[in-house]
């Protein structure tokens, strides 16, 4: 390691100002940063404060990530076999999820990173790390079926208009990620949306198969005790709370998520206020339409630990809306943030017909609003202080 060391110190000076790869001195400085930790201090975006830089930070948010990965790569194989009447050992699972994650992960990081290298070259800075959370969590929040043309166009749109925009990592008020999950829906809702984008059978089913997430079986009617999985058997609780259901990649396993959610709670990278908001939102809210919305509507007869463990609830709450940069920034701001993600995400999957999941929406609705509630928390607390000290 000490002679690659020497070679990338020796190399150096060619990438810097008057250097003859002066314009690439975003690829010399990702590749550098990447091998070795870096020791410089964060001078803009998102300011650090402690000793814990931005590289540390954005990888422990992928280990965070990684139990909802690999979760996902067996279920998703899994789910395939079943809805083709087949039963599979785990390690086969395994790699038939796997061949189908890798090509829409390795297409993000392409058109993505290659977006960011490019807007590093023009503004003349390093390469973020940020992309490396964006870049794994964009395959995690979209369906196995996914043509990869849409997903490099979506994951284009969600780089350049929902960060780059604002001047890159540290500066964007949407999260990427959620950026791109909202174009594509907008933009392509069969490809993102329905029954038959949930499971990769290919040309294998069998008779009878439903690829209906449980949220669209709510929607259809059916109570928490007729749910269903692709193969056409029962499907219960601890079933949904495991992952054995089909979905986007790395939404299914609320288990999952809260491994990672410990991970971000303890190394104080993802605010444990936000996660409980929702949480307290999304059950109240939902409390509150099965006292007084099932006879006009059945899905608000819901209760809220089926929300829980159904769509994309628990991986939003953990990994999208405590976003550090797009959440709010104030402990009362993030109380407030919160709750309302948990109310929006209730009343749009039950009063919405035309989009049954609602925590997407929810989160990148309340990024527009992140700043304005802690403005006005900030402003509260001003005027407090100075009643305090007689100031008015």
């Amino acid at each position: 390691m000490s002679f690659l060391r020497k070679q990338l110190d020796k190399l150096e000076p060619l990438f810097h100002k008057g250097g003859k790869l002066e314009k690439l001195f975003p690829l010399f400085e990702a590749a550098d940063s990447f091998l070795y930790t870096p020791g410089l201090r964060t001078t803009n975006g998102p300011h650090v404060r402690d000793g814990i830089d931005l590289k540390r930070t954005m990888m422990t948010v992928v280990w965070a990530l990684v139990p909802c990965t690999l979760f996902a790569m067996w279920n998703v194989g899994n789910q395939a076999a079943l809805a083709a009447g087949e039963t599979v050992g785990v390690a086969e699972a395994f790699l038939a999820g796997l061949w189908m994650f890798l090509p829409l992960y390795l297409v993000t990081m392409a058109v993505g990173g290659g977006i960011e290298t490019l807007f590093s070259v023009i503004r003349k800075h390093e390469i973020n790390e940020g992309f490396l959370v964006s870049g794994l969590l964009i395959p995690l929040i979209v369906p196995a079926t996914l043509p990869l043309w849409q997903l490099a166009l979506g994951t284009a749109f969600g780089v350049i208009i929902g960060k780059e925009v604002f001047g890159g990592t540290g500066m964007n008020i949407l999260n990427p990620a959620l950026t791109t999950r909202v174009f594509l829906f907008f933009a392509y809702p069969g490809q993102i949306s329905g029954d038959s984008v949930w499971v990769a059978t290919g040309d294998k089913l069998v008779d009878g198969f439903s690829g209906a997430t449980p949220l669209a079986q709510f929607y259809g009617g059916a109570a928490p005790g007729e749910l269903v999985n692709v193969a056409g058997g029962p499907l219960s609780w601890m079933d949904a709370f495991l992952g054995f259901l089909p979905g986007s990649f790395g939404e299914t396993s609320t288990l999952c998520c809260l491994i990672g959610a410990a991970v971000l709670i303890l190394s104080k990278i993802g605010s444990w206020r936000i996660m409980l908001a929702c949480l307290l939102g999304m059950a109240g809210m939902a409390t509150l339409l099965n006292l007084v919305g099932p006879e006009a509507n059945s899905y608000a007869a819901v209760p809220w630990h089926w929300h829980l463990v159904v769509g994309g609830f628990a991986f939003g709450a953990v990994f999208m809306a405590t976003d550090p940069v797009s959440a709010a920034q104030t402990d009362a701001g993030k109380w407030i943030y919160g709750v309302l993600i948990g109310v929006l995400t209730v009343l749009v999957r039950v009063v919405n017909p035309a989009y049954p999941e609602g925590m997407m929406l929810a989160i990148i609705f309340m990024n527009i609003f992140a700043p304005v509630i802690d403005y006005y928390v900030v402003k509260a607390n001003i005027k407090r202080r100075e009643q305090r000290l007689g100031l008015q």
